[in-house]
């Protein structure tokens, strides 16, 4: 069974509901019907202007949490936790889907709630890659796509150039056996320590944010534990894996997160193939100093073999780090090339959770967007 929260922030909603594919948590906020708002068919019809958040890996809604406390009330606000992650349900990834189970958990989702169509959709990180697939799966109902520091259209790991060619065929170099067992084993044991290199807690003081950034305490025990609800194994995070005579010797399974974000299942560069009449404007915010999404990710076997840190590495030519921010840029350009319409906003000295690290920007940026 779900849980709903009782340490939310005031003004915000911690609710859960039971579609056809899961049972989901959900945050909410505004719609102006006062405090949390309401779901039309759980308290009555809403039709104000709605907006859903969708996070990413390894973490959960409370990382859009005071974004939802500070959007003005005439905006519905909606962000629920994803299978495996927060407060809801726990069912396995089939990876072979690519981000297909979450995108139709989130169509799911939006029908048992009765959102009001077209909505604006925010994805962060691999949150990015689901609203990515939601688009492409449901232009209809995406009024506008804010992309923050997001998932390449490729995938994660294991590609090289704009165009997202395989390094190797088998896709070697990604998916669920490149998880820190460190880390996955912090995750698991619920570790809110200080100690370790890879701590949920250093994790998430060195990477999730630009170095720079210092957290308000008691914010940083809730997005730890927005990290720590991560279901761990080779079902959901970070998923199994098989072997490969190309180096680092692990490819893809068919299992878990990081299965599904790999090259071999994850193929997002079809948003550009969305009718015309039919693509919405797309937002893209990234931080200039984002250590996980960028074109030499400290999370790429690619740019820690460049680095010294993987033995064996092949060189340059064959595995080179996945140009990830490239990637986005050439798919978005096609985007507009066939169509379309994006902006890129780049927020200086600031990492991978610009809704943390700049919330004022990151709202601007945001309402700009909402008010049309």
């Amino acid at each position: 069974m779900t849980r709903t929260r009782d340490d939310t922030l005031e003004g915000v909603a911690s609710r859960s509901v039971t579609t056809d594919r899961l049972e989901t948590h959900y945050l909410e906020s505004g719609g102006g019907t006062g405090s949390g708002g309401t779901a039309s068919k759980h308290g009555g019809a809403n039709s104000a202007p709605t907006v859903v958040f969708l996070h990413g890996n390894v973490s959960s809604s409370r990382f859009f949490e005071d974004i939802l406390v500070s959007l003005p009330e005439r905006y519905r606000a909606i962000a629920p936790d994803l299978r495996g992650y927060g407060d809801s349900e726990t069912k396995s990834v089939d990876a072979t889907n690519g981000l297909g189970d979450f995108g139709a958990d989130l169509r799911a989702l939006v029908s048992e709630l009765d959102l009001e169509t077209p909505f604006t959709l925010v994805g962060w990180s691999n949150g990015g890659g689901v609203a990515m697939r939601y688009a492409i799966d449901n232009p209809e109902a995406v009024d506008s796509l804010v992309l923050v520091n997001p998932l390449s259209p490729y995938g994660f790991g294991g590609t090289k150039g704009t165009d997202g060619t395989p390094c190797f065929d088998d896709f070697a170099g990604c998916g669920g056996g490149l998880g820190n067992d460190a880390f996955v084993g912090g995750l698991a044991d619920r570790d809110r320590s200080e100690g370790g290199e890879a701590s949920p807690r250093k994790i998430l003081r060195t990477y999730y944010v630009a170095p720079s950034h210092t957290f308000d305490s008691e914010r940083e025990e809730s997005y730890l534990t927005g990290m720590l609800d991560t279901v761990t194994g080779e079902e959901n995070y970070p998923g199994n894996a098989t072997t490969s005579e190309n180096w680092p010797g692990v490819a893809p399974g068919e299992t878990g997160v990081n299965n599904a974000i790999s090259p071999k299942y994850c193929s997002l560069e079809e948003i550009t193939e969305i009718d015309p009449d039919e693509k919405p404007p797309v937002l893209w915010l990234r931080g200039d100093s984002d250590q996980i999404v960028s074109n030499e990710s400290l999370f790429d076997v690619g740019t820690l073999g460049q680095m010294g840190q993987l033995p064996d590495w092949p060189g340059e030519d064959v595995f080179p780090p996945q140009p990830m921010v490239e990637q986005t840029r050439a798919v978005l350009e096609a985007y507009a090339d066939a169509g379309g319409e994006f902006e890129e906003v780049v927020f200086g000295k600031t990492g991978h959770a610009p809704q943390i690290e700049v919330p004022g920007d990151f709202l601007n940026r945001l309402e700009s967007v909402l008010s049309g």
